[in-house]
């Protein structure tokens, strides 16, 4: 079946065999971050092939290439771990950046997964004639450029929630005349030194990137636009999140974020009057229902408090060395840090409108947005970072393998089939 539908799709497409291709007897895996590991690693637990491709030079390239040097993950290790293999015993709590990277490597030398790196993902589409999906690649190697295409049965779409970073219009950015760069491009604090810098964003990257200024003896003032729920890392001795986990056993969602409000308020105070105005939904529901994550604090609101951090709102534009507020206030700044967010990349390359948004997120919610049809998958996106990822690797790897061992199945018999009836018609 599986040739036949193959010599279906060659026929159909002349220019088929002026490409390089490749067939795979498996699923092609886009993305070699956590989630594209993760699924990698189950599958190969479950003795089914696979390809994962990957645009960039290394695993990772978001930890790696695109966060800030002082990043430590935001909850504890326990729920950070990818399925299968543990974090070293002798990590801390709350792994450092380079920790973190450590742990994926091995995690990927552990399982033997070796991605085709520099290889970006054009397009992939759904052949209903032949019932492939036709992954085309660009290869680069150097200066040179070669296109590739993958034809397989099943296609996981790993690249997760934070593939390409948001970069806002906004009036006059481009006439200030100071640097400007995204936070991806943020590493360290030290080169801003006794700078007055603008921090575009309250999440926790505008959070965290205007405490590290801070503790570089830089000046930041943070964008406040919108509400923000602040909760503390810890309460108590124990995770925030950990906390929530154990009360949502128990306690409906809406009592929860009752709870954590009433903690919040407790450990932190009213944090209304620094500038920091709160949702009126709570932060559990707003994180299931619009994926907005509240900021854990490590210490930006003692900043905030003591006027390190100065707290402004929305931005009218930009002048050369000025911006300007909303409520009239303007601002002499130096540089311009856009902590504005990054969005999935899907809608650009994959071929489909069933499965996914416009904006690149699974139509269907939590748990079920892992599965599409026609052999399709999505790992990572279910907007509740590594735990939500490796579980919807362990999902995805399930279904595969059983997909794929009642193929492997069918073909032993109809082989054996073949088999005996060469053995009977050679006794005539």
């Amino acid at each position: 079946m599986t040739m036949e539908n193959l010599f279906r799709l060659v026929d159909q497409d002349q220019d088929f065999f002026q490409r390089k291709w490749t067939l795979v007897n498996g699923p092609v895996i886009v993305g070699a971050g956590p989630s594209g590991l993760a699924t990698a690693a189950c599958l190969k637990e479950q003795g089914v092939p696979f390809v994962v491709l990957e645009r960039t030079d290394c695993i990772a390239s978001l930890w790696q290439k695109r966060t800030y040097d002082r990043l430590k993950l935001h909850l504890p290790k326990q729920f950070c771990q990818l399925p299968k293999l543990p974090f070293p015993e002798d990590f801390p709590e709350y792994p450092t950046k380079r920790q973190f990277i450590d742990y994926l490597e091995s995690y990927a030398k552990h399982f033997d997964i070796n991605p085709k790196f520099n290889e970006c993902v054009q397009s992939a589409r759904y052949d209903e004639t032949s019932g492939f999906w036709r992954v085309k690649t660009i290869v680069t190697s150097g200066s040179n450029k070669t296109e590739f295409e993958y034809v397989c049965r099943s296609l996981v779409v790993a690249t997760g929630e934070n593939a390409e970073c948001v970069l806002p219009d906004i009036e006059g950015l481009s006439e200030f005349g100071g640097e400007v760069i995204h936070a991806c491009d943020y590493k360290s604090g030290e080169k801003f030194k006794g700078q007055k810098v603008l921090v575009v964003g309250c999440g926790n990257s505008g959070m965290e990137v205007s405490f590290d200024l801070c503790n570089h003896n830089a000046s930041p003032s943070m964008v406040v636009r919108s509400s923000v729920h602040v909760l503390p890392r810890e309460i108590f001795g124990k995770s925030t999140f950990e906390l929530a986990v154990l009360m949502m056993k128990w306690l409906p969602l809406w009592l929860v974020d009752k709870l954590m409000l009433i903690l919040a308020w407790l450990m932190l105070g009213n944090i209304e009057k620094y500038g920091l105005k709160r949702p009126s939904t709570g932060p559990l529901e707003l994180k299931n229902t619009k994926g907005k994550t509240p900021v854990l604090d490590i210490g930006a609101l003692e900043k905030i408090r003591s006027g390190d951090i100065n707290v402004v709102p929305g931005i009218k534009r930009f002048s050369r060395g000025q911006v300007e507020l909303v409520n009239g206030e303007k601002l002499d700044i130096d540089s311009v840090v856009l902590a504005t967010g990054y969005r999935s990349n899907v809608p650009s390359w994959l071929q489909e409108g069933e499965f996914f948004t416009k904006n690149g997120y699974p139509k269907a919610s939590f748990p079920h947005g892992w599965k599409g049809k026609a052999g399709l998958y999505a790992a990572g996106f279910t907007r509740r970072g590594l735990s939500g990822a490796s579980s919807d690797a362990m999902r995805i790897a399930q279904d595969i393998a059983q997909v794929f061992k009642d193929e492997t199945k069918q073909l032993r018999m109809r082989t054996v089939a073949r088999h005996r009836r060469c053995i009977s018609l050679s006794q005539f």
